[in-house]
């Protein structure tokens, strides 16, 4: 049984947010104690301090351990694609699937590097869903069913949860979800994408702006059925599942944080639980950030999606892990402090 496994509608969903665990504030004070009895000057370790603190208020533990990470990269096609807003075929996002399988790709060598065992999850990758510029993306029936796929993918035993995604079309996708949720104009939101030039920058500015035009009505859940795709509703599921199982979130650049917008749209404590792992080369991404008021732990100048800059940010968040519970304190190494 997941979270969503009981749930009938979009509706249902954005009613869940009052009932789901929250941060152990006691713990995560106790895990700041600790930091300021460690042999450094208070806040010296700076974001590792934050992250350290992040995780003890989560785990329910002063000092909280990652003995488990897993990786989930969902892959879903659009139908958007038929507008030329791409510089691939469809047929690319089934042949990283393949690639990702047989440990070819970014994410397999990060994900090996840094502790996180991999599943990649194809969504019905030879139904796209609908064209978002001529009606809406999925039906609410085919949104809660990528819903649950999400949610049932993430192992409830895990320490943390990083996620990613891999379709083609897909950053047109994000940039339509993000302007849905907080307006502004098109070339705000949208950037190169897969490796865009001039022309398919502006042909993707047009189809987001009159999609979003024709969902303007759109709020909440509502934006991700019609503005979104299989693999951003599958997203949007592991995240409520990970929530209800208290496992903290990594999430990835520009087009996976975008996934989560309906779900902030709808209530923003929906994300408490979530961390950004970089800062996206799209130019989106940063804007998106602001928005939401998530702060990235990284910036590389990455924009590959697949989770790859979620999986180097969980190297970072083992680093604060292993100084927070491995450091001396004070009394401990017999140093002299305030």
């Amino acid at each position: 049984m997941t979270i969503l496994s009981d749930v009938s509608s979009l509706g249902e969903v954005a009613g869940l947010a009052g009932s789901l665990p929250v941060s152990d504030a006691e713990a995560a004070e106790a895990a700041l104690a600790r930091q300021n009895s460690l042999t450094k000057p208070p806040g010296a370790l700076g974001r590792l301090e934050e992250l350290a603190i992040f995780m003890a208020g989560w785990q329910g533990t002063e000092r909280p351990a990652i003995a488990s990470a897993q990786a989930l990269v969902f892959a879903g096609n659009h139908g958007v694609c038929a507008q030329g807003v791409n510089p691939f075929p469809q047929d690319v996002t089934a042949q990283m699937v393949a690639n990702f399988e047989q440990g070819g790709a970014a994410i397999n060598q990060l994900c090996r590097a840094n502790g996180a065992d991999l599943s990649v999850i194809a969504l019905d990758l030879d139904r796209p869903t609908a064209d978002i510029t001529a009606g809406p993306a999925m039906s609410e029936a085919e949104t809660l069913d990528a819903l649950r796929r999400g949610a049932a993918a993430v192992d409830p035993g895990v320490s943390v949860l990083i996620l990613g995604e891999m379709g083609i079309g897909n950053s047109t996708i994000a940039a339509a979800m993000a302007m849905g949720a907080f307006g502004g104009v098109a070339s705000h939101w949208v950037g190169k994408g897969t490796g865009s030039d001039d022309a398919g920058v502006a042909r993707k500015i047009d189809v987001v702006t009159r999609a979003c035009a024709r969902h303007s009505d759109a709020r909440g859940l509502d934006i991700l059925a019609r503005l979104g795709g299989r693999e951003q509703a599958a997203i949007c599921g592991a995240v409520l599942e990970a929530r209800a199982r208290g496992i903290p979130v990594i999430l990835d650049g520009f087009i996976c944080t975008a996934a989560t917008v309906p779900l902030f749209a709808a209530d923003r404590r929906f994300l408490d639980h979530c961390l950004v792992g970089h800062v996206s080369r799209e130019p989106g991404h940063a804007r998106l950030l602001s928005e939401l008021g998530m702060r990235p732990i990284l910036s590389l100048d990455m924009a590959l999606g697949e989770g790859s800059g979620a999986a180097i940010a969980l190297g970072v968040l083992r680093s604060a892990l292993a100084c927070h519970n491995g450091m001396a304190t004070f009394a401990e190494a017999g140093v002299s402090g305030q």
